[in-house]
């Protein structure tokens, strides 16, 4: 019997650490048509599986505070702090109209603005 081709590519294996914020999904739940099978969670603490030998991590699902124990790493995700700030990276902060940037680059736009307005240049 032909094999069929993969369609994507198997992750590289990554080493989460304490505190990176990943998004997992319960592939259980997932199969089985379950609703809350996928979260946003916080890695808390990395551990061996005595039996396997495969490292298994602790979760706190973000949305729930629920601590979620032994999560298989090859159902998480890393979400990059670059993805989460992009939109602020990317601002563009030339234009006269705030209407232009999203809400979260000008909320931090104000908030920076007012912790350090004493560096603000001299207005003409």
């Amino acid at each position: 019997m032909a094999q069929q081709p993969r369609t994507q590519t198997t992750p590289q294996q990554i080493t989460y650490r304490r505190g990176d914020l990943v998004v997992f999904r319960d592939v259980e739940r997932y199969w089985l048509g379950k609703p809350g099978h996928t979260f946003v969670g916080k890695v808390e603490r990395a551990w061996q599986h005595a039996g396997t030998g495969k490292v298994l991590y602790d979760l706190i699902e973000l949305g729930a505070n629920r601590h979620v124990a032994g999560v298989d790493p090859d159902y998480m995700r890393l979400l990059p702090p670059a993805d989460a700030m992009a939109d602020i990276d990317t601002a563009p902060l030339s234009e006269p109209d705030t209407g232009a940037m999203t809400p979260a680059a000008v909320a931090w736009l104000r908030q920076h603005l007012a912790q350090d307005s004493s560096k603000l240049p001299d207005r003409r």
